[in-house]
């Protein structure tokens, strides 16, 4: 992918109107993966389209499955858990981290030979999290120093059911555990120590298997599936992804005489924190239009320009949010008053080092922060924001978060990639023009 650089400046105006963002993400990798695994036709209406989801509809069908897409409809005929084929190529997931760890889970007990590389950045990252617990099933993994892709999986043809508690809460881990165990003898059985999205736990119960979930002691849950499950067809609405509203909501507290609806955005509760983290800030945001949309909640979030104050994130919040923290930190810069965001070691395993990098990003541009252990502290709006380059890594967040900070900033501030925006969030720049952000280039 040819890079592409953008210097952006403070926004002249308010932003204003109503906007929808893309499908949400993590919705669309699973409603791809288990229309495959589901016996019959499913229908997903919403997918997002960008380059992430887009691999994995590729690995899908060089597993089997026949995925066609009529408009904005897309159309799975599924072969059902076990009855994977085996590819005939190499399975390229390109940026996609979670694509990569999920799809290792349902390879793992599928009796057939795989290999799944990726771009520079996913090949940098680590896989080792779900490799060691996954071979715990019977399943063979090869890779480079670290557990690093290129990687094989050999699967097994009698799967052992897995009993797991991770030691750092993670959906993208236990996802691909549960995902074992739908071709797996027996039960399986996840332990998280705080509760993380549960998009995997909603669609297998969309699509008919009985997930059973307890609460543990303090915020963990325990997760638990019979194996072989079967998959029955169902269709899927895809809501607009929590995560991508995150930046158009941002610029809009951030940027003086903003009034913007963001219409369709996803709910789920294991998504929001990034929203209670803002209100706590003193934002301007309410929820409107709530309503339940294939099992998920569903609402229209309407934001007007606010000033902020300072915030202290709980690291219990961190599941809730991981995605967000870059875009967090940057409204942090612009609020009144010292931020403290805890419990972010999670941010190290991600597209890079995401805490390092956010870390970066804010110093660059004339931002204060302190790293105590895993807690990031910003010390808000010191001195005139801006003026920096931002040194994305290949991280599609890091690039957004960036732009939004050169909207509101008093210097123009510029990004060294905006290339990889495409991967998770189709037509970012394009949206932002449409409600008035004036982004050249």
């Amino acid at each position: 992918m040819q890079a592409k650089s953008l210097t952006v400046s403070a926004s002249l105006k308010g932003l204003s109107g109503r906007t929808r963002v893309p499908g949400d993400k993590s919705i669309s990798h699973r409603s791809l993966m288990l229309a495959a695994l589901a016996h019959g036709r499913t229908h997903v209406y919403g997918l997002l389209e960008g380059e992430d989801v887009l691999r994995t509809a590729d690995a899908m069908r060089a597993l089997g499955a026949t995925i066609t897409q009529k408009d904005d409809v897309w159309v799975i005929d599924g072969r059902g858990v076990g009855e994977l084929q085996e590819p005939s190529d190499v399975l390229d997931m390109g940026n996609s981290g979670t694509a990569a760890r999920l799809l290792s889970g349902i390879l793992s007990t599928h009796s057939i030979y795989t290999v799944m590389t990726g771009d520079a950045s996913l090949r940098s990252r680590p896989m080792r999290r779900v490799m060691d617990p996954l071979s715990g099933n019977g399943a063979q993994f090869w890779a480079r120093e670290g557990g690093r892709l290129p990687l094989s999986i050999r699967g097994t043809a009698e799967a052992k059911p897995l009993e797991y508690r991770l030691p750092i809460a993670s959906a993208q881990v236990k996802s691909a555990i549960l995902l074992a165990g739908l071709n797996a003898h027996g039960v399986t059985v996840v332990e998280e120590p705080i509760a993380t999205r549960d998009h995997t736990e909603n669609m297998f119960r969309h699509f008919g298997v009985s997930v059973d979930v307890s609460e543990l002691e303090g915020n963990g849950r325990r997760i638990a599936l019979k194996g072989p499950a079967r998959l029955t067809a169902r269709d899927v609405i895809v809501p607009g992804d929590p995560s991508s509203s995150a930046f158009p909501l941002v610029a809009a507290l951030l940027i003086p005489g903003s009034d913007v609806l963001i219409e369709n955005v996803g709910l789920n509760p294991l998504r929001t924190g990034l929203f209670t983290s803002l209100k706590e800030m003193g934002a301007d945001l309410t929820i409107e239009n709530e309503r339940i949309e294939g099992g998920e909640p569903v609402g229209d979030l309407h934001v007007r320009a606010s000033q902020l104050k300072g915030v202290d994130v709980p690291p219990e919040r961190a599941p809730s949010m991981i995605d967000e923290y870059p875009i967090l930190a940057v409204a942090c810069a612009f609020a009144q008053g010292q931020s403290r965001l805890r419990g972010l070691e999670e941010l190290r395993v991600k597209e890079s080092d995401r805490l390092a990098a956010t870390v970066a990003l804010l110093e660059a541009n004339g931002a204060s922060t302190t790293v105590e252990g895993d807690d990031l502290i910003i010390h808000g709006f010191q001195t005139p924001l801006g003026g920096g380059e931002v040194k994305t890594h290949m991280d599609h967040r890091l690039a957004m978060s960036a732009i939004v900070m050169g909207l509101a900033a008093q210097k123009p501030v510029s990004v060294d990639d905006t290339a990889f925006i495409e991967t998770s969030f189709p037509g970012f720049v394009d949206l932002m023009n449409g409600l008035g952000a004036g982004i050249q280039g």
